[in-house]
């Protein structure tokens, strides 16, 4: 006995619908999770990155303070500075709101620097989590929901972070480059120490209060890193290129 199918041209092109709306869905959720979780993770499991290879990220840590961030920020756009990243403490986000605003309103990526700025070596995993999952939190009340960068608060940290992090979705991003503004060790002298780098480089500054001299050195910081490559956010920097990670005991 034989049976016969008769499709008109009518169902042809909703099954041609359902099967194009199917593969372009498929490609969206592909394309989401390659941009994240590939490049992180290695067969000894994840690890934090330091470097890229293609561009050069400004890197911003604020964990406290009411008076350095919104110069940092006057400068940045006066100096017309499209790509950085501003690792936000939950706790001082929670009190500026409007600042946090700015940061992304300005085009910058926000990143997470924990809760209380506390030292994660120094917390027990529950505690740890809590403090992540915290800022986490206060992001997601400001209307920041992309927030999958994480720098342990103080720039300490072990597996266990590394480990409690991935869990949570999030990659821990150190530095290449440490400029060492938080010392207020003169404008020039904070020039120096960035001098050296190179396109795949993220550059560690703060816009905390103690970063005093920091607005003041950018104008020459700026015009020198120009010259070795554009200005990248961190997630652009690994997503569109090698990353290289650091190994913890």
């Amino acid at each position: 006995m034989n049976f016969f199918v008769t499709l008109n041209g009518r169902n042809i092109k909703k099954v041609l619908l359902v099967i194009m709306i199917s593969f372009f869905t498929a490609l969206f959720f592909y394309s989401e999770n390659l941009g994240y979780y590939p490049v992180f993770s290695t067969k000894a499991g994840p690890k934090a990155v330091y470097q890229g290879d293609k561009g050069i990220a400004l890197t911003f840590n604020i964990g406290w303070g009411d008076v350095q961030a919104e110069p940092i920020l006057d400068t940045l756009e006066k100096l017309n500075v499209k790509s950085a990243t501003f690792f936000l403490s939950g706790e001082w986000a929670e009190r500026h709101p409007d600042l946090v605003q700015r940061i992304v309103k300005q085009g910058y990526e926000v990143g997470s620097l924990g809760y209380s700025y506390a030292d994660y070596i120094d917390l027990k995993d529950a505690e740890v989590r809590r403090d992540m999952m915290k800022s986490q939190e206060v992001f997601k009340k400001l209307n920041l929901k992309q927030v999958k960068l994480l720098r342990s608060p103080t720039g300490h940290f072990d597996k266990r972070t590394i480990k409690i992090a991935d869990q949570l979705g999030l990659t821990v991003v150190h530095w290449s480059i440490n400029s060492d503004d938080w010392k207020s060790p003169g404008v020039q002298n904070i020039v120096q120490n960035i001098e050296g780098a190179k396109q795949g480089d993220i550059l560690l500054f703060h816009a905390s209060d103690s970063a005093k001299q920091t607005a003041v050195a950018l104008p020459d910081i700026i015009s020198y890193l120009k010259k070795k490559g554009p200005f990248v956010s961190v997630s652009d920097m690994l997503a569109n290129g090698n990353v290289k990670t650091t190994l913890v005991p």
